[in-house]
């Protein structure tokens, strides 16, 4: 008997190849989950292992860079290459500036591309790789100094740099022990730990990480200020205090931002009247034609200076649950106002 329109037509066989086909299915899941398990634990192996080389050659590796008036430049072959080039992309974004060279190119023009003031940053799980090792000569030659990644501290790339930085791994996640798995985990994550040091010790900030983001939602966090979004001039609704509820919603009404603020004589800061504050007045039957705004608005409120981040306005409205910001000065005179949909539209949010 088929099974077809029974809920199994992938099969469209009996019901007996179906059960068999399930059973196996089940039993290969198994299988590939075992798998992924083993990976993932001698992975886990590998970066504990980079802990311990963590040492005097880190230290020296990290100083040479700080010391350095030019740029490190990473070497590597094949899933060693693959590695340095998120490596130097990490160290260009966190504060040292950074470039990938492959080294088969390197020998055929792009040696010219490094100078005597920089760094080459080599990577090489072996030591020994064909195209590295070629580049040695004309590499000590020019004087440049050398720090090497490797997963051979005897290997003849260790031992031509000024210092090795030791990624070696007990064995590879591949069962076969051949395809570059922990070894390239273990380098990826000293590259990192490079990275971040030299980070610190620089004392990059978020402002100069955003710089060298500025395309993405990262960047508009840490770049956009308030002044660079808040209505301001003309645009400010504004109103003195003691005027008429009436005139004060007639100017909310123009303006279009769903408040306005409330000054003192001096120009000073006396309080923001919002359409939330309009429904909780409207609750008390109040006479818009014959209340004053002090009466009926938020004393003061919460500010914002323009120089701040958006994003630092953004984490006060959230906090204080409020939809909208007046922006003051040094004297808190009003120069602007923001809410929830411009910081929206500015991508901060």
């Amino acid at each position: 008997m088929t099974i077809e329109g029974e809920g199994f037509p992938q099969y469209g066989y009996n019901r007996r190849l179906f059960i068999r086909q399930y059973v196996f299915d089940m039993s290969q899941s198994s299988d590939l989950i075992q798998s992924a398990h083993r990976t993932i634990r001698l992975e886990l192996e590998a970066v504990e292992g980079v802990l311990a080389h963590i040492n005097a050659d880190f230290v020296r590796a990290c100083e040479m860079i700080l010391a350095s008036k030019g740029r490190v430049v990473v070497v590597g072959m094949g899933k060693s290459g693959h590695i340095g080039n998120k490596i130097a992309a990490t160290l260009a974004s966190t504060g040292t500036t950074a470039f990938f060279v492959h080294p088969a190119e390197a020998s055929h023009g792009d040696m010219g591309m490094i100078t005597r003031d920089d760094i080459i940053l080599a990577l090489s799980n072996s030591g020994s790789t064909a195209e590295i090792v070629t580049l040695l000569p004309l590499i000590k030659r020019l004087g440049i100094q050398m720090i090497s990644l490797t997963g051979n501290p005897d290997s003849p790339l260790a031992k031509a740099a000024e210092v090795n930085l030791d990624a070696s791994v007990a064995q590879e996640a591949c069962p076969l022990n051949l395809a570059p798995t922990s070894s390239t985990t273990a380098a990826l994550v000293m590259g990192d730990a490079l990275a971040i040091a030299l980070l610190e010790a620089r004392g990059f900030t978020a402002e100069d990480f955003a710089f060298s983001h500025p395309g993405g939602a990262l960047g508009r966090r840490l770049l956009l200020k308030v002044e660079n979004v808040m209505h301001s001039g003309d645009e400010l609704p504004r109103v003195k205090r003691g005027t008429l509820l009436k005139e004060a919603l007639m100017e909310m009404t123009r303006k279009g931002l769903g408040m306005t603020v409330v000054e003192e004589d001096d120009g000073t800061l006396a309080g923001i009247f919002t359409d939330g504050d309009l429904r909780r007045t409207l609750d008390r039957t109040i006479d818009v034609h014959s209340t004053r705004i002090e009466e009926v608005m938020t004393p003061h409120g919460k500010t914002a200076r323009a120089e701040m981040l958006a994003a630092e306005a953004l984490k006060i409205m959230e906090d204080h649950k409020i939809s909208a910001l007046v922006v003051v000065d040094k004297q808190d005179r009003p120069v602007g106002a923001l809410n929830m949909h411009d910081l929206l539209r500015a991508g901060v949010m």
